[in-house]
């Protein structure tokens, strides 16, 4: 029963993991052209993720990434 039990538990923790793991995008506003960090990945149109595949897993990296994309440092 101890077995059964630890079994469902170790699935149970791996199905629910990845949902625990926060993720940052770099993204720009594609009207006002201004960076900002966004913890989801933009889905519409209105914004795009300019960091490419980068995503990061702080936000304090996601901020030190955003200074070293040139189009938000162009602006």
């Amino acid at each position: 029963m101890k077995l059964k039990t630890l079994i469902v538990a170790a699935a149970m923790a791996a199905v629910a993991a990845p949902a625990f793991a926060q993720s940052f995008y770099v993204v720009q506003d594609v009207k006002t052209k201004k960076c900002t960090v966004t913890e989801t990945k933009p889905t519409s149109t209105d914004v795009t993720v300019v960091s490419g595949d980068s995503v990061y897993k702080t936000r304090a990296e996601a901020e030190t990434g955003m200074k070293t994309v040139k189009v938000c440092t162009t602006n």
